[in-house]
């Protein structure tokens, strides 16, 4: 059975409708501007990269290092977002005839997810012109999407919040600063930070929503979907990790060592775990999805998730 808003609830809810209203952007007249990639900039900053750790790359090397994973980072933002709008869209069926303003604050949630979408389908088709062919994507959106919506819905909540929270982050304490990075991807994940802000705390809301419906058995199984979806997760980054090393291989511009080729390997998979999962564990997360499991589920969560490091090994690095 599921809970019904409170009215503090309704009013946070009213709070993001506001804050929609004040964000809102349009992907042409704010974003993107006429504008094209230029291979003279990094398409993701040194801190989510770390590509500058790599030490027997040349700068152009990195560089170009750091514009593969700049592609990858915004295909699995457009890759992520099916399934989160797929769920949001649920979610207002349990509002629809109740909460009114809890509706229409999912529905805005729903319609920017959408546009994001279109957004990183843009960032696609422009890297897709500057950059060599043949850079494979392993995961198919769809695909990704039956698989983490098979799960629980309080499961996909959390990993949902965890993406959100995390992609914050990362503009805050990595993108802003960079200045050597794309102008035109620094403006994409600006406005796409100053939306994904309200989603968050959504996604807290109607988490804590649908845990205060649960069962203690519910909730085991809820911590296990979770953990078998952060598992998936992994799955996908250890093969996109070694398809973009291959890809960098072929198009760096020379040929690298057995041994060089392996500390691409390693160091791009080490970032891409520190992407997209390390790098979120922590924080805002780590305090809601203790709040709402036991210590037993605690310990178990934490001995999942050890093998994620809060920052990139630097051995991994190091051919």
């Amino acid at each position: 059975m599921q809970t019904a808003p409170t009215h503090t609830d309704t009013a946070r809810f009213a709070r993001c409708i506001e804050a929609s209203r004040r964000a809102r952007w349009e992907i042409e007249r704010d974003v993107l501007r006429g504008r094209r990639l230029a291979l003279d900039k990094k398409f993701l900053p040194d801190g989510l990269s770390r590509a500058h750790e790599l030490e027997f790359l040349s700068r152009d090397e990195q560089r170009f290092l750091s514009q593969v994973q700049g592609r990858t980072y915004a295909r699995m933002f457009g890759l992520v977002e099916r399934f989160i709008n797929a769920k949001v869209l649920e979610l207002t069926r349990d509002h629809r005839l109740g909460d009114q303003v809890a509706l229409e604050a999912l529905v805005r949630f729903s319609d920017e997810e959408l546009k994001h979408q279109e957004l990183f389908r843009r960032i696609e088709d422009l890297a897709g012109e500057v950059l060599p062919g043949g850079q494979a994507c392993v995961a198919q959106a769809d695909d990704v999407a039956r698989l983490v919506l098979s799960k629980s819905t309080w499961a996909v909540l959390g990993l949902t919040l965890h993406i959100e929270l995390f992609s914050q982050q990362h503009y805050r304490s990595s993108i802003a600063p960079d200045a050597e990075l794309s102008e035109l991807l620094k403006d994409v994940f600006l406005f796409h930070w100053k939306e994904e802000a309200q989603h968050a705390v959504m996604d807290e809301l109607e988490w804590r929503r649908i845990d205060a419906g649960l069962d203690a058995a519910e909730r085991e199984r809820g911590v296990d979907d979770l953990l078998a979806l952060v598992a998936a997760l992994d799955g996908i980054l250890q093969a996109q990790s070694a398809a973009d090393a291959a890809y960098f291989a072929r198009h760096c511009g020379r040929t690298l060592s057995r041994e060089a080729l392996a500390a691409v390997e390693r160091g791009v998979l080490a970032a891409y775990r520190w992407q997209y999962i390390g790098s979120g564990i922590g924080g805002r997360f780590k305090d809601v999805l203790f709040e709402l499991i036991d210590a037993k589920q605690q310990a178990r969560v934490g001995k999942a998730l050890e093998s994620f490091p809060r920052q990139v090994p630097q051995a991994a690095l190091r051919a």
